[in-house]
């Protein structure tokens, strides 16, 4: 192994898992036949064996000495306060005695639980930050999901709308009963249309929402159809500009008898009695 790889598997963190006894077992393996092969991995080991236990240590809390006591009757342990040895019950009737150093030991023994219990909270946390990742991803998803049904929704919804217009539309284009108005933009917007349809039988009007094309209006405003008869404006009603305003693409206006043209003008909300001739959007003869 190179002088770059080798340096590289050092900070790889592997050798921490391996302290920490988080790999598998072939994983540890091959860090053993590595160790055994390069003096720095193995002073890498030592290293973070040390510091791990001198973590333990600095945050270490003394136990009360009967908490020490009942540890020991759970694990069938006896303690020799007098000559500091610890007696462990043989599967015979004999009873051997193992001699330890009783400071020594329960460093030791203190170290390696609270290297487990260091170990198990990384691990812990570790798990609870991937969890915690991943609902955010899924909260995230669901969101756009539901923003992507809702836009499907929007266009079917306007699919539908158009469609029914359209439907209507080609039956009123094959009735001879309809007539169509086409309105032209004036001087206040001269790129504006908007088409008008007017029954010669029973003198209804309709106006054509997918056949407009209107400047959008404050919210103070509103549009105002008019029918010029005999040289006199005569008021049809109010209507939006926007398609979203009605559920209908075909909306009915007020029936006139006879007129010669039809306009439209900008109004306050609610309309006018008179038309306010500067603010004259569109307008067509019959």
């Amino acid at each position: 192994m190179s002088v770059e790889n080798l340096k590289a598997y050092i900070e790889s963190g592997v050798l921490e898992l391996y302290v920490l006894g988080d790999l598998s077992p072939e994983e540890a393996l091959q860090v053993e036949e590595i160790a055994i092969k390069h003096q720095e991995v193995r002073d890498e080991l030592a290293a973070i064996e040390n510091a791990i236990e001198k973590f333990a240590m600095q945050n270490a809390l003394q136990p009360p000495a009967s908490v020490e006591t009942k540890l020991f009757e759970k694990l069938g342990i006896s303690l020799d306060e007098e000559t500091e040895s610890v007696s462990i019950p043989s599967l015979t009737q004999e009873t051997k005695i193992v001699q330890f150093e009783s400071h020594d030991g329960k460093v030791r023994t203190l170290r390696y639980a609270l290297v487990a219990c260091v170990a198990l909270l990384v691990i812990s946390t570790a798990a609870l930050f991937i969890t915690y990742t991943k609902l955010t991803d899924a909260h995230d998803q669901i969101a756009s999901l539901n923003l992507d049904k809702q836009k499907f929704a929007g266009i079917v919804s306007k699919l539908e709308y158009s469609n029914q217009g359209l439907s209507n539309l080609v039956e009123m284009n094959d009735s001879k009963e309809w007539a169509t108005i086409k309105m032209q933009g004036q001087a206040i917007s001269p790129q504006s249309k908007m088409n008008v349809y007017w029954n010669k039988k029973n003198k209804s009007v309709l106006i054509n929402y997918l056949a407009m094309d209107l400047p959008k209006a404050d919210a103070q405003h509103e549009y105002q159809l008019w029918a010029m008869v005999n040289g006199k404006p005569v008021s049809l009603g109010v209507f939006g500009k926007t398609d979203s305003t009605s559920k209908e693409a075909l909306l009915k206006m007020q029936t006139i008898q006879e007129a010669q043209a039809f306009a439209v003008t900008l109004e306050p909300m609610g309309g006018s009695v008179n038309p306010t001739m500067e603010k004259l959007t569109v307008m067509g003869g019959v």
